[in-house]
């Protein structure tokens, strides 16, 4: 009777355990992480560092005659020099801006910048001897231009191809400090030597565009490639001829004229802010 009543009991038991097995779980799942948002609204400020290629890398002399007697091919032909001065180099400095991202992947912002430009000066001499009436006139040109650096105000415009990839286009103000410097000395068998030197610095105002990719590879921190194009327009440098002793001479003024526009490349990394609310989506 006993061990009826102990099998009996066992049965039950182990058929419990059973049905217990196979009801559902009521443990609750482990916690699904959700990443925050990424928020590209705010300001946000960077460091960047790049390569300057100047496109325009002459410098055009041009002088004009002062004898009345002398040929326009005589004195043309030392009357202009083409020099090489390059405004290549390294670059580096800092930006800030805003952004603004609406309607999920459309941002709209404005970025300030400036940087500092090594090795950006660059100069170039030239001789030339001219043969007229019974004597020769040799001309030494010197020619050098500086852009110490370079700066600018744009608008950007871009799309977020995923919450972190954004391209995007840029154009506005550039502004930059350059110096042009020209020289010459003349000198021929029979006059006495002339020179003359003119110098021309300023801050030069144009424009600029361009496009980049920026990369939100941490929260509040970004990294970008950008190219840029620059035009701070043409600088004239003149002067006039003075012959030590007065004497006769071959040029009665001298000037030059040079372009400063190139092209930049250049990568940076920026921290955003974040002073904004995610965009609805």
């Amino acid at each position: 009777m006993n061990k009826s009543i102990l099998a009996t009991a066992a049965l039950a038991a182990s058929t419990a355990s059973a049905l217990a097995a196979d009801l559902p779980s009521l443990k609750a799942p482990p916690p699904v992480f959700v990443p925050p948002p990424v928020i590209w609204t705010g300001f946000y400020v960077g460091l960047n560092a790049g390569y300057n290629f100047s496109n325009n890398n002459n410098n055009l002399v041009t002088s004009a005659p002062l004898l009345p007697g002398a040929g326009i091919f005589t004195w043309a032909l030392s009357a202009n020099a083409v020099l090489p001065a390059q405004n290549n180099g390294f670059i580096g400095g800092g930006q800030a801006g805003y952004n603004w991202q609406f309607a999920r992947n459309f941002l709209v912002g404005v970025e300030a910048d400036i940087q500092g430009v090594a090795a950006s000066g660059g100069s170039k001499t030239a001789l030339t001897a001219v043969p007229f009436a019974t004597t020769v006139f040799f001309t030494t040109y010197n020619a050098r231009r500086n852009l110490d650096y370079l700066g600018t105000v744009r608008g950007r415009v871009g799309f977020l191809f995923t919450p972190t990839l954004l391209v995007y286009g840029t154009g506005g103000l550039a502004y930059g400090g350059i110096r042009s410097d020209l020289g010459l000395f003349q000198f021929s068998t029979i006059a006495p030597f002339g020179v003359g030197a003119s110098s021309y610095s300023n801050t030069r105002v144009g424009w600029t565009a361009g496009g980049g990719v920026e990369w939100m590879f941490w929260p509040n921190w970004s990294a970008k490639v950008e190219y840029l194009y620059y035009d701070l327009g043409r600088v004239t440098n003149a002067f006039a001829l003075i012959r030590v002793p007065p004497g006769i001479g071959l040029y009665a003024a001298t000037q030059s004229a040079d372009r400063f526009n190139g092209n930049i490349v250049r990568a940076g990394i920026n921290y955003h802010f974040n002073w904004g609310a995610a965009p609805i989506l």
